[in-house]
């Protein structure tokens, strides 16, 4: 199968090679880049002379459709609403790893995302990629909305207690931390190494775009509203997102009963790992992987629940879960192409 990748310069599309070079069923046919057309991607990374042998090219969506059988859009936000369709309407899937698909209510987007909503029609298409949720209705989809990197990882960390209806839906706390590749790789000042080289900071509390994901996410598991308080930060490291969420339970459970309903919850998802009690994971242990690690403590002092859920932000929270979802779109084997080790140290 041929795909293209639009949006060719940013991390999300370097990481989407990183793994389809070696998939099975794909061939990488195309890169798109308007402001690169005509320069080797090479180039722009190096680390991939004589081994990725492809000029960027702009975009003409006639044209693509004709050559690609699956796009991946790897954009900033407020773009693929504007290309998708005409691809959409040629017969092509897409995968889109930008927000413009993700949210049902307008207003919401609007609110969010400073801009208009795509049209109806086409979010009406679009099937919310958490994979580990909604692999049915994925597998019929021809637009994959790829959720974000922090909802991602707090909505897997949630959702078997909120679908159990064993915590308050209306005081949930997200303290959620990422590494810098989270800011994309455009320059910044707050992100230049002598700004954010042992330093640790807060930023966008309460108009983070991922926070109506998540509470949408949540409100479809729990069949009605749920609210989030969400901060999140910015840690001096490369990648990574570690998502601590404090609920409070509505009755008494232990460590370890929470954990059996979480182990049972996933446990025909491979890319989901519950910890054992006592055992709390961390970052490294999923860098470079499509893994989500999930440790849990009751804290039955306080009545609390706290949940800590890490993934790559770069791979489970963009490239990789994007290609778990082409897999289940095609019916092949959920982990082709991503079921790598972590790297480590």
């Amino acid at each position: 199968m041929k795909v293209a990748i639009v949006g060719g310069t940013g991390y999300g599309a370097v990481e989407l090679l990183r793994f389809l070079y070696n998939h099975p069923h794909v061939t990488v046919s195309k890169i798109i880049s308007h402001s690169n057309s005509g320069t080797p991607f090479s180039d722009v990374y190096p680390h991939l002379v004589n081994v990725i042998d492809l000029e960027m090219e702009s975009l003409d969506i006639s044209q693509l459709a004709e050559e690609v059988d699956l796009v991946f859009f790897a954009t900033p936000s407020n773009v693929s609403k504007n290309y998708i369709p005409g691809l959409i309407d040629r017969g092509v899937k897409v995968i889109d790893l930008s927000g413009d698909f993700r949210l049902r209510n307008g207003k919401e987007y609007e609110k969010y995302y400073g801009e208009e909503m795509a049209s109806s029609e086409y979010i009406g298409k679009a099937v919310y990629g958490l994979s580990e949720i909604n692999k049915n209705e994925i597998a019929n989809a021809t637009l994959v909305a790829n959720p974000g990197c922090y909802p991602t990882a707090t909505t897997l960390g949630l959702i078997p207690v909120i679908a159990n209806n064993l915590v308050n839906y209306h005081s949930i706390i997200i303290d959620a931390k990422t590494g810098t590749t989270g800011a994309g790789r455009s320059l910044s000042q707050g992100f230049h190494f002598s700004e954010m080289q042992e330093n640790f900071r807060a930023y966008q509390l309460g108009v983070h775009k991922h926070i109506p994901e998540i509470e949408q996410v949540l409100a479809g598991s729990a069949k009605e509203a749920v609210q989030v308080s969400f901060t999140p930060h910015v840690v001096p490291m490369t990648r990574g997102i570690m998502s601590t969420i404090y609920v409070d339970l509505k009755e008494k459970q232990s460590t370890k009963q929470l954990l059996e309903l979480y182990k049972e919850f996933y446990k025909d998802k491979p890319f989901v790992r519950i910890r054992e009690e006592g055992i709390i994971p961390q970052t490294k242990e999923v860098y470079g992987s499509n893994f989500c690690d999930i440790g849990l403590y009751a804290d039955e002092r306080t009545g609390k629940l706290i949940i800590i859920s890490v993934i790559d932000n770069l791979v489970k929270g963009a490239s990789g879960q994007a290609i778990q979802n082409m897999n289940i779109m095609n019916g092949w084997d959920e982990t082709t192409g991503i079921n790598q080790l972590p790297i480590y140290p």
